[in-house]
């Protein structure tokens, strides 16, 4: 129940030691401030490396090949294992129902493309429809690759935005035809993507026209594929790690591969990359935590002694309210009020302040792994939860100690 009276011998004590309140305050409220400033750059070290797996979907497996480093089985190192279109199908097949997402590439690197009287070299790379969601790329106008280019070898591309601008300028390129190596292509779509201008500077086209168009024959470079989420992050890198190992044996085992040969076979699974980086995120995350709690345990046991000073203070005082029937309940209570507003109060000025100044600088943050540095509403709700809890425990040793003086000893006290 709100008791006023009880109040106003609060804010009276307070009042009599502005200054010690002042200081014990601001050691709270900075406690407070640099907590909020620490999880606020924690969040902004979480976004940043977020933003830089958005380049590629975090649970992909990226299969290439390069040349063999041991001999085996009577073969000599040094062979090149060439990738082909059954490769792709085979696995696909076997494993179809860990894959969201799946596709086969073939590309040139630094090949010519033309649009009239502009000329760029760009990486030109044939792909499956999926190529578009492995690479989260997204569409600003026209379409994607679709499975009838695939069926029928259509000559059709997609380029990237950096594409777009150095070869059209502001004109619209959609239906529009270019050389690519020579060959025509009608555009078809311009797609934008989270990786940037390194990303944008690619054009797509259906890997079958690819393969016919540049003499490919059915040999494929890489092959990517989308893992299925799991329930939990430790699940779904147990699940692509064991992916992974028996797709690296299925491949070693058809091309005569030394199973202990590491040149030979690379793949790369960004989920195992991903849990990584995350658990070093918490890491950080958890040392910020005990730097921040440190901080205001510094700040509260400055309350505390206060606390303690005011006790000894009013032990005349306590001793009069006891004689005359004050309980040792309300003498607790009396001295974890005063204790509880202080706290929450420089607390509550900590906690806004430093809000206020992660909202200014959050534009002027925005670098590749620091990204808008903010605090969600739960942890600001929990650093409330700390504070009620620090001014009980500020003031419980400080009231325990007032409740348990003896009237007739705290009336001689001078």
């Amino acid at each position: 129940m709100f008791n006023i009276e009880r109040w106003e011998e609060v804010f009276e004590t307070l009042k009599k030691n502005k200054l010690r309140t002042f200081l014990t305050g601001l050691s709270v409220a900075s406690g407070i401030f640099i907590l909020v400033i620490l999880l606020g750059f924690s969040t902004a070290i979480k976004n940043g490396v977020s933003s830089q797996f958005e380049e590629d979907a975090a649970n992909r497996v990226l299969i290439r090949t390069g040349r063999t480093t041991k001999g085996y089985k009577g073969l000599n190192p040094g062979r090149y294992i060439q990738l082909k279109n059954n490769d792709f199908s085979n696995i696909s097949s076997s494993y179809d129902s860990f894959f969201e997402r799946k596709s086969a590439s073939y590309f040139i690197w630094g090949g010519t493309v033309n649009y009239k009287e502009e000329l760029g070299n760009y990486r030109i790379q044939g792909v499956y429809p999926d190529h578009q969601f492995i690479e989260n790329a997204s569409i600003i106008s026209g379409r994607f690759l679709n499975q009838s280019d695939i069926s029928e070898s259509k000559k059709v591309v997609v380029i990237g935005n950096v594409v777009k601008n150095e070869l059209f300028k502001k004109s619209n390129p959609i239906g529009e035809y270019v050389l690519v190596m020579g060959i025509n292509f009608k555009v078809v779509g311009v797609y934008t993507d989270p990786g940037g201008e390194r990303e944008e500077s690619r054009v797509f086209v259906p890997l079958s026209a690819a393969q016919i168009a540049f003499n490919g024959a059915d040999n494929i470079r890489s092959m990517t594929f989308n893992v299925g989420m799991q329930d939990n992050l430790k699940k779904a890198v147990a699940v692509s790690n064991q992916l992974t190992n028996q797709i690296e044996n299925d491949i070693k085992l058809k091309y005569f591969v030394d199973p202990e040969d590491q040149g030979a076979v690379r793949i790369y699974n960004t989920m195992e990359e991903a849990q990584k980086i995350y658990s070093l995120i918490d890491t950080v995350a958890l040392v910020f935590w005990f730097v921040g709690l440190g901080t205001i345990i510094a700040g509260v046991v400055g309350v505390g002694n206060i606390m303690l000073i005011i006790v000894k203070e009013r032990t005349k005082e306590i001793g009069i309210r006891k004689a005359l029937g004050a309980t040792p309940i309300s003498i607790i209570g009396m001295i974890l009020q005063e204790a509880i507003f202080v706290t929450l109060f420089s607390g509550f000025f900590g906690l806004i302040l430093g809000l206020s100044v992660l909202e200014i600088i959050n534009p002027f943050i925005d670098n590749d792994f620091i990204k808008h540095p903010q605090v969600h509403f739960a942890t600001a709700l929990t650093t409330v939860f700390v504070l009620v809890i620090s001014g009980v425990f500020a003031g419980f040793i400080p009231a325990y100690k007032a409740a348990k003086i003896k009237p007739i000893i705290a009336l001689r006290h001078e």
